[in-house]
């Protein structure tokens, strides 16, 4: 397929800036792919769905908070940096985004607010990516907790406003657990705890894995040849109890939901040679577009993507393109919220 097959026009004012009053009361359009019927719901409706012995993939990663503003030493230029990853724990060597870039070169120092904390630029790795040293003299936990105290919510460059305190809890999932993540798996932002019990309740077990969601999953394709562009690894994991839910299930002909297109990327990473989940763990770079033959989850719940977007091919690869394309346009036309903090659609 090619990249101009993902065009569709977006007017800015569907674009969500600031979530939903309360998390599972965003808009939910369910998809039928076995009918092609297009339901209008809110999420708290998804229990209506599930059932005894189906199961929910979620993933728990947690996001940081990446975005750090630095000054730059002599000029006191200030300066972004976004952090992407670890590369170095013992040394605090870090993977960054710096802007702007051209002022930033190796062997310049930064320093952030009134902290100890200072890093010095070692290298050059993209246009805007530098890897950085902090120098901090402290234990682990009162280094991570500095980043924590300086560091804002990462809001995807779109969210055309500053982060805001509320942001560090809903740009979040409530089951959020290990940290390592510069985006939010956005799908799981609708369930609440009383979401969670009621399902669990009907008898549909939550199965975590991680995969921590790097700044890749905004970056534009640029090529009309979808064959040819390179997705970003992320690095991720699939446990063991995980595995074993998850083929329950599909032995016993239920469903497996995985929460997000992470979650998708995850599993579909870690397929047996018998078309069963296995435990896995590492990198994956896997891109998923039309056609694309699913082997564990038949379910997928995933928020309403940009154009063009690696998401919207995931989306159409499970949903089939026509009938996604289809239910996007009468998402604009019924003026449904979309991106990050937007409304949800659950394909089945």
């Amino acid at each position: 397929m090619k990249l101009s097959e993902f065009k569709f026009d977006l007017p800015e004012s569907l674009m969500a800036t600031h979530p939903t009053e309360n998390r599972d009361e965003s808009r939910m359009m369910v998809l039928h792919r076995d009918t092609g019927k297009i339901e209008h719901r809110v999420f708290k409706d998804i229990l209506e769905y599930f059932d005894d012995g189906d199961v929910m993939v979620v993933n728990d990663t947690k996001v940081f908070p990446a975005r750090l503003y630095g000054n730059k030493e002599k000029t006191g230029a200030k300066i972004e940096v976004f952090l992407l990853r670890e590369l170095n724990k013992d040394i605090h060597l870090w993977d960054v985004l710096v802007d702007p870039a051209r002022k930033i070169r190796v062997g310049n120092k930064l320093y952030f607010g009134d902290s100890d904390l200072v890093a010095e630029v070692i290298d050059n790795t993209t246009s805007r990516g530098r890897t950085i040293k902090f120098l901090f003299d402290g234990t682990d936990e009162e280094f991570y907790k500095t980043i924590n105290d300086l560091g804002e919510t990462p809001l995807p460059k779109y969210i055309k406003r500053e982060a805001e305190p509320e942001d560090r809890e809903r740009y979040q999932t409530v089951y959020a657990k290990n940290v390592g993540a510069v985006a939010a798996p956005t799908a799981g932002l609708h369930f609440t705890k009383e979401v969670m019990k009621r399902l669990e309740i009907k008898g549909v077990d939550m199965a975590p894995i991680t995969l921590h969601v790097g700044l890749g999953t905004f970056r534009p394709v640029d090529v009309e040849d979808l064959t040819k562009h390179k997705m970003d690894s992320e690095n991720f994991k699939v446990p063991a109890e995980t595995a074993e839910m998850v083929n329950k299930a599909l032995d016993n002909k239920k469903r497996v939901c995985a929460i997000g297109t992470t979650t998708m990327r995850a599993l579909e990473s870690s397929v047996s040679a018998n078309n069963r989940l296995k435990p896995n763990e590492g990198w994956t770079d896997r891109f998923i577009f039309p056609p694309y033959d699913f082997k564990i989850a038949n379910a997928l719940v995933t928020n309403f993507h940009m154009p063009e977007s690696t998401l919207l091919m995931m989306a159409a690869a499970f949903g089939g393109y026509d009938l996604v394309m289809k239910a996007y346009e009468e998402a604009v036309k019924e003026k449904y919220r979309f991106f990050s903090y937007g409304d949800v659609m659950l394909i089945l």
